[in-house]
């Protein structure tokens, strides 16, 4: 039987540093034609997101009763269009002016970073990492009619072959996570591989590991000992993301708690700072009962009380984070050691039916 690689997402724990996104655009995105190209971004919700109004289009895209739909291609600036600035001007004219963009940027990957919503005292933002979800049912998969993509059977990572993609970007209008991205200069459309050449070394993905709140965890759905089944299937607080796309996606997160909001005497109320239907927006009616499981649990570990989940969650070991065995498929031969080029490794991959 396949299986099925995820990951989890504590969203109490992320501060928004960005070092997951560094992460992954200095290992996989630093090719022409990849500028605009963030494979994981963390952006501050409520908002509109990375690329600009993914949500809307989503809602247009992915499968919708059993059928698969499209929304519509972004614009370059929904993206946060390159904007140069004018380097040869002031270092090799003859112009006195300061480096400043040739044209005003209109949005950016950050354009709404740390930007609350309601009123002051009691305004409230989070930050949500987000990477490709590699779906069970992926939709970016099915509306592939140059059967570029395909999802292994090891692991369940979905990936594009370069060498079969036409480009003709019915993959970027499918998904409704908007995660898979075209390169205008290479032709075909590229996307967060999960680091399968780290996971296939018993790694975790780069954003993982490099992540400084300890917030994600690696590992196998099928795996009852492993930190993913017991944040998904035992405890029920890992939740996917917009579940109505119908992509059934692996990557989940436990939905964040803020700080109570104050009354006009500046004292603390027992009402949510954060509005339930913003959290209920992005994960669906499930997140009730993963907010009451998890201030349950809370309030055992304040009073003194044994709470796996807590244990869990706190991850005072790294190491606790990641569960990744050896991914090769039973009677498979020992694969080649990783060539140093990252590039080169990815290109000579097996394909499928070769």
């Amino acid at each position: 039987m396949a299986r099925q690689i995820a990951m989890v997402l504590d969203l109490n724990k992320c501060i928004g540093c960005q070092t997951c996104t560094a992460a992954c655009k200095g290992l996989w995105t630093d090719e022409p034609g990849q500028e605009h190209m963030l494979w994981n971004n963390v952006e501050t919700q409520p908002g509109r997101g990375y690329p600009r109004d993914w949500q809307a289009k989503g809602a247009k895209s992915g499968w919708k009763d059993g059928r698969l739909q499209y929304g519509d291609l972004h614009e370059p600036e929904d993206f946060g269009k390159v904007v140069p600035l004018n380097h040869d001007q002031v270092y090799f004219g003859e112009s006195s002016d300061h480096l400043h963009r040739e044209q005003p940027m209109a949005w950016g990957a950050n354009w709404e970073e740390d930007s609350s919503s309601g009123e002051h005292p009691n305004n409230y933002h989070f930050y949500l990492p987000r990477l490709c979800n590699h779906c069970t049912k992926p939709a970016c998969l099915e509306a592939c009619t140059a059967r570029a993509i395909y999802k292994r059977e090891e692991d369940g990572i979905v990936l594009v072959d370069p060498d079969k993609c036409q480009g003709f970007r019915l993959c970027n209008r499918a998904c409704p996570y908007d995660k898979v991205l075209y390169n205008e200069v290479a032709k075909h459309s590229q996307k967060c591989i999960f680091c399968f050449p780290r996971v296939e070394a018993g790694e975790a993905p780069a954003c993982a590991r490099q992540c400084p709140g300890r917030l994600r965890f690696v590992g196998f759905l099928d795996d009852a000992e492993g930190p993913i089944d017991k944040l998904v299937n035992k405890w029920k607080v890992a939740l996917p993301l917009h579940p109505e796309y119908g992509t059934q996606p692996n990557v989940f997160y436990v939905p964040p708690i803020l700080p109570d909001p104050f009354d006009a005497q500046g004292r603390f109320t027992d009402k949510p700072r954060l509005p339930p239907a913003v959290l209920k927006n992005l994960f669906g009616p499930a997140v009730d009962g993963a907010l009451a499981t998890l201030k349950a649990e809370m309030a055992k570990k304040r009073a003194g009380q044994a709470s796996e989940l807590m244990d869990l969650l706190i991850a005072k070991d790294w190491k606790s984070l990641f569960k990744i065995q050896d991914v090769r498929i039973a009677g498979e031969p020992p694969r080649p050691p990783v060539p140093e080029s990252r590039i080169q490794f990815y290109k000579q991959r097996p394909k499928p039916g070769a």
